[in-house]
Order: structure tokens, then sequence, then C-alpha cells
């Protein structure tokens, strides 16, 4: 494939740099062999790269077969949306959004091909930064993807089948699926290689070598490897760079913009010109003044939760909308007889209500992963203390916090640690994951189109098949070296 121009042309995503901002201002390709040739010209490809991410295949995509799967969230009524069939488990073998996030995911990871490829190694400290940023997002890809359709690491000690690993640019090549524990290893490799690579100090926005640590935590927890996730979670912690910020600010921070957000670690950055309106995350979400759908609202269980402490500052992302009532009362709205509580965790960024920058990683998730880690070696006080920290964040004191004699009803301290991060990172596409992985299974017993009729809780089990997604049918038509998951 001579010029860059033709896989650029697939996604029609390349991009110029502007003002060191992320822009969706198409690039004119040229031959591979001048944009190589220079830094310059290595930048754009790379800025490029990250350009995928925040196309509605993608991030989009992503959280919806992600976080819709979650007891944190309860849908008020049927739709011919394919995503439906996430939210209750009832997959399809052809799903626009599985389908489409597959292809997208590939074609990025196409992109981050390109460059590793034509970057040699030790020319310049600018081109061995840009090699370790594109060696990030090839991992980070690769990383999403085997957890989307393979099953999780604890099971079976990752020898189920993954994904594909696509480490070049020959498109030729038809590769069967990796085990989970291949595609681990390849995407600690690259993040191992790009954590000795990554000099340059960037905002949240890009890849550094602190984001790389923090991803590494993640997958090292994971994998339940938790000395590691430990030890890179400290790397993090210890980095200086990050700060949880006080509770006053985190009552707007998902409004804020990641680069000045002093707690955000990489988020998938989206400018006003990015805004997806009705197609963007925060629409279905946030119903306030008929600029969202608004049909996707906190659960019940969720919310008894947060109600535990009314003065938890996390109160603020998930709100009920009113009506009057025949005596102009105000009365909680509700769609098909659920309570509408929207949520506000991807509103309201440079004050456009369907604005939002995702974050794929922040601070707070960073010491909830060490508390896991560390509740799961035996180190009850520090899981403990990390916890509290968090707690203590969101304006929580006193007997609002937990020791280690008193866990407030739970019946051990990874409880604690699993309650906390549902709390904290609720609706960030983690929730599924973190259940799964511990191997409990996702109890949604509260009103919501999730339940047949007759029903009153969905309860699926962490060996359920639909605990991960169908290879879409069309890749495995394409490519008869794939297998199909049950």
């Amino acid at each position: 494939m001579k010029k860059l121009l033709l896989y650029l042309n697939i996604a029609a995503l390349f991009v110029m740099i502007s003002s060191c901002e992320l822009s969706l201002d198409p690039y004119n390709g040229k031959e591979a062999s001048s944009i190589f040739a220079t830094t310059e010209g290595i930048q754009t490809a790379t800025l490029g790269n990250y350009s995928f991410l925040k196309t509605l295949d993608y991030a989009t995509f992503y959280h919806f077969i992600t976080e819709y799967p979650s007891d944190n969230v309860t849908l008020s009524g049927s739709t011919g949306n394919n995503f439906f069939f996430a939210y209750n488990y009832r997959h399809l073998t052809e799903m626009t959004q599985t389908s489409r996030f597959w292809r997208r995911a590939y074609e990025a990871i196409y992109g981050a091909n390109k460059v590793i490829e034509n970057i040699e190694e030790g020319k310049s400290p600018e081109t061995d930064q840009l090699l370790g940023e594109n060696l990030y997002l090839r991992a980070m890809i690769h990383f999403d993807l085997v957890n989307t359709f393979g099953r999780p690491y604890a099971q079976n000690q990752g020898n189920n089948p993954g994904v594909m690993i696509r480490k070049d640019t020959e498109v030729s090549a038809l590769p069967p699926r990796s085990s989970v524990k291949e595609v681990y290893d390849f995407v600690l490799a690259d993040l191992t290689k790009a954590e000795t690579l990554l000099k340059a100090t960037k905002n949240s926005s890009f890849a550094s070598k602190e984001v790389v640590q923090a991803l590494l935590s993640r997958v090292y927890l994971y994998m339940e490897n938790n000395a590691k996730a430990i030890e890179y979670a400290d790397k993090v912690i210890k980095s200086g760079r990050y700060k949880l910020v006080d509770t006053e600010t985190y009552k707007k921070f998902f409004t804020l913009s990641n680069e000045s957000n002093p707690e955000t670690i990489f988020a998938i950055k989206h400018m006003v010109v990015d805004d997806l309106a009705k197609e963007a995350i925060g629409s279905m979400y946030d119903g306030t003044a008929g600029l969202g759908w608004g049909e996707m609202y906190a659960s019940e269980s969720y919310r008894n939760l947060l109600n535990k402490y009314p003065n938890d500052a996390r109160q603020n992302f998930v709100k009920p909308a009113y009506v009057k009532d025949a005596s102009g009362k105000d009365v909680i709205a509700a769609r098909n007889g659920i309570p509408k509580y929207f949520i506000f965790k991807y509103s309201g960024q440079d004050g456009i209500q369907t604005l939002s920058s995702p974050i794929y990683m922040r601070l707070a998730e960073i010491y909830l992963t060490r508390a896991e880690a560390n509740a799961k070696l035996g180190n009850a006080k520090a899981a403990i203390d990390d916890v509290n920290l968090i707690r203590m964040r969101a304006g929580l004191t006193g007997t609002e916090l937990y020791s280690t004699t008193d866990l407030k009803g739970n019946t051990s301290v990874l409880n604690v640690v699993l309650e906390e991060r549902r709390l904290e990172l609720s609706f960030e596409s983690l929730r599924k994951f973190d259940v799964f992985r511990n191997k409990l299974p996702m109890v949604r017993n509260y009103p919501g189109y999730h339940l047949l009729s007759g029903e009153n809780t969905q309860v699926i089990q962490p060996t359920d098949p639909r605990v991960i997604y169908f290879i879409p049918q069309q890749e495995i038509v394409l490519n008869k070296n794939l297998t199909q998951n049950p």
C-alpha cells in the first residue's frame, strides 16, 4: 500500500495539529516515504491515530457496549437501536455497535502500525516519543478489543479465545484469534516498551510515561497480578503529576476541559467541532432542555447505594427531572414508569450539553486499583486507607468512613473496594469488567427494559456466554480463520 492516503481515506479522519489541539481537519495525504521523512509528518500521522478514538464508532459505541450492560443504568423503553441488545444481554451476531467498533479499532491499529514501521528508534527524542505514543495506542486498542470480545483473563488463566493481534500493516494477512493471554502479553510488551520511550510531559489528551503506567496498573489488575498492579499504581501516584481535585471542584469535574483537570490521566479529547449532539454519549443520559434523548437513567440499585450517604458529592452526577402534577406540586418525572434520574458525567463541557471528552483513566481509579490489589493480598488497612481517601474527597467524614473493624455491612474488604469502585467510577465503562473479572454475577433487580415479562430481576452469571460479544459476522465472512464465540 504505497500511499498513506489510501488507509486514511477509509476513515476520512487524518488530522492536522492546531495550537496543540486535536482537530478534525482532513489531511491531504502524501507518499508514505515523504510524510515519515520529517518529525512534523510523523506527528501529523500520530494525531490522525488519536483522532480515531473520538469517532462515534470508537468512543461512543465502546461506551454503549461496556456501560449499558452494567447494573448502574436502566433503559426506560424499547428501542430499534442495536444497543438494546447490549443492554439486555440478548446479543446478535451482527450488531451496529460491535461491528463498527471492531472495524474502527483495527483501522486505528493499522494507523499506529504504519507509524511504528516507519520510525527508526533512537533517531531523536522527538521521534522516540511519537513511537512510544503509537505503541501506547496500539496496546490500548488491543486491550479494549480483547476485553470486549474475549472472556475475562481470570477465567481459565487467559486461555480462552481473544482477538486478532495486528502488529504490522500486511493487509492480506488473515490471522486467527490469539488467546486472551497472548493478547495481554502483546499489550504488556507494547506498554513496557512505550514506558522507556516516552520522555515528554504532554497533557492528558496524549500518551506519556505516566499514562502508560496507569494502563499497566489496570492490565495487571485484570490479570490478577496484584503486586504488579500496586507497583504501577504507585508509580503514577508518586509521580506527582496528578492530584485529586477538591470536593467543590469535583462536583463539576466532568464539565472541565481534560487538559485543565489535574486528576485526568488520559481522556479522548473532544472539541466543540466534535460535538455529536444526539449521537453523543451524554445524549442518552441527559434529557434536560430537550437536547438529548434522555432515555437511559441511573438504576434504582445504584441510587440506593448512593443515597446511603446524602452528603456524598457524587450525588451531583445523578439528579432527578421534575414535572408538575395536577395540583401543581413538583414530582419526579417518569418514562414508562421508570423514574427519570439523569446522568451528568458526559454533559456540559464548554457549556455544550452533549459535549464531553470521555475520561479513559483518572487518578481516583488508580487509588482504587491499588486498594483492590491490596485487598486481594490481605493488606486490609492499606486498602481501606485508599478507599477512605476517595470517600473524603467526596465530602464524607467520621462515621461515613470505613475502618478494618467497621465494614458497614460488607462481608469483606474486597467488597468494600468494589462497592467504592461502583460509586466512584460509575458510568465510566468499568463496572461490567469489575463484576465479571471478579467472578461475580451482574444482578439487575430493578425496573427497566432489561426484564422479560413477569421478571423482577435479571442475573447474568460470570460464566454466561453473553458476558462477551459475538465476533461481528461480517468479519468471520471476510476472515475464515476467525472462530465465533458461543
